[in-house]
């Protein structure tokens, strides 16, 4: 028996790594263009403007697609949606890679956007819906370590890139400049996801839906054994049979037009993105370079950063299960309010030479400190935490159409902080990370008032 669990637990960890491709995609997709800013504004001789929508314009995209995911994949399945995601990030990659104008390179990050939005609604709700209860925080809590390890390696493979070719700007292999290569290396996660599609078993919960008993039992027993399998089975058919078909209706409610757990769910995703944490990593560079550091050790502190969210997200994965996920959130919360402002204390303070804050002395060191310590407190908490509450909180039958509704507005309010973001900075950094930290102290209430734990609770018995 032991070693049958054994074997079960190396699958279904197997099987959710799979399933995670889409959290790295989308995060190597969403962080490669923080290293290629730099050549773009430069080859397209574009200012801070259309520059920022270029960097933001995969999150429209990515709006769209989350709001449409959860609607197709209660339809179609969430296996045949990740082949479509990942069809879309080949897509992107090329275009991206090969655009000769600034136009199409919007046009082929928005569709890069669509597949990181149906990637980020399906990702969770399938882990959560093979994982076991007992570790599904743990399982959950992989999608954000793939999206970390996804930024990570942007950076690492962006940083080789242009050493190699001498700039992010400079032409390197074939005639083509660095920063086009960055972009084009997407191709090859794309394809491992779009393989690994076809090579995971369909959602237990959505095979029962549509009537395929015997296959959702086969997917059950990869995680469970043979009795949890039945008991599981049973409570599936049991919630099926007494709830229709889902649709967004079914999420409305008293509160301002929807049910309290769905603005709970809202507010985590929103206030995930408010407290700017994408700013640190699709413009860390050109942040470090504005305040004196030149283009190489601007690619380094970016990687360290990554590197560092890669490793609290490991502590993240050992505690969730543990700690769970509400006294994370407000650990997180407050040191990000207190890191925060203390970056939006220096950068105020800063002297201004040439439209450009300058940090002297101590002030510079503190700045970097501060970023790093931020990404520490966002990676063991709000980074993974959001996406397992999401994948986890709301009901069987509002999960799919409340997923789209929280992806949506979480990927809207990524594209408001970073599109806005280049004119902030340009205004005053102290004012932006100022924003920034009241957006992570409102956050703390927020969290303390609305939201419920979930440790420990079955799917089937989550409640509105």
């Amino acid at each position: 028996m032991k070693n049958t669990k054994s074997t079960a637990g190396r699958s279904v960890v197997l099987i959710v790594s799979i399933a995670a491709l889409a959290g790295f995609l989308f995060g190597y997709d969403s962080a490669v263009i923080n290293d290629a800013t730099e050549a773009i504004r430069a080859q397209f001789e574009v200012g801070s403007g259309i520059l920022g929508f270029a960097v933001a314009s995969a999150l429209i995209g990515a709006a769209i697609g989350a709001f449409c995911g959860g609607n197709l994949a209660d339809k179609h399945g969430r296996i045949l949606v990740m082949k479509i995601a990942a069809a879309l990030f080949l897509i992107s990659a090329v275009g991206s890679g090969l655009a000769p104008e600034i136009i199409s390179l919007v046009v082929f990050r928005v569709i890069g956007g669509v597949g990181m939005g149906i990637a980020s609604i399906i990702a969770p709700a399938y882990i959560a819906e093979i994982a076991p209860t007992r570790v599904r925080g743990r399982l959950g809590s992989l999608q954000q370590f793939a999206i970390v390890l996804g930024i990570f390696f942007s950076q690492l493979i962006n940083k080789l890139i242009a050493d190699s070719a001498g700039s992010s700007g400079a032409e390197w292999l074939w005639g083509l400049e660095a920063w086009r290569w960055m972009l084009l290396v997407e191709c090859l996660p794309a394809a491992a996801y779009l393989v690994g599609a076809y090579l995971i078993p369909e959602s237990p919960r959505f095979l029962v839906s549509i009537g395929k008993q015997a296959e959702a039992r086969r997917a059950l027993s990869i995680a469970l054994s043979e009795k949890d399998v039945d008991a599981s089975l049973t409570r599936i058919e049991e919630t099926l049979r007494t709830n229709r078909k889902p649709r967004f209706s079914d999420i409305r409610g008293k509160v301002a037009g929807l049910k309290p757990i769905v603005w709970a769910g809202i507010l985590l995703a929103v206030f995930q993105q408010l407290v700017g944490i994408n700013v640190v990593f699709y413009y860390s560079n050109t942040l470090w370079q504005s305040v004196g550091f030149d283009e190489s050790q601007s690619f380094i502190f970016s990687l360290i950063s990554a590197a560092i969210n890669v490793t609290v997200t490991i502590v993240a994965i050992m505690l969730v299960d543990k700690v769970g996920r509400k006294p994370l959130l407000l650990v997180g919360s407050a040191g990000m309010a207190v890191t925060l402002g203390i970056m939006g204390i220096v950068f105020a303070t800063a002297t201004v030479g040439a439209g450009e804050p300058i940090l002297e002395g101590i002030a510079g060191p503190v700045a970097l400190v501060s970023a790093n310590l931020f990404v520490v407190f966002f990676g063991v908490s709000w980074g993974p935490v959001m996406w397992v509450m999401l994948g986890e909180m709301f009901p069987n039958k509002i999960r799919g159409a409340a997923l789209a509704i929280a992806g949506f507005v979480q990927w809207f309010a990524n594209f408001l902080v970073t599109q806005t973001f280049p004119q902030l900075a340009e205004f005053s950094l102290g004012l932006a990370y100022g924003l920034y930290a009241a957006f992570a102290l409102i956050s703390f209430f927020l969290v303390w008032k609305f939201v419920r734990e979930t440790r420990g609770v079955e799917l089937e018995d989550m409640v509105e």
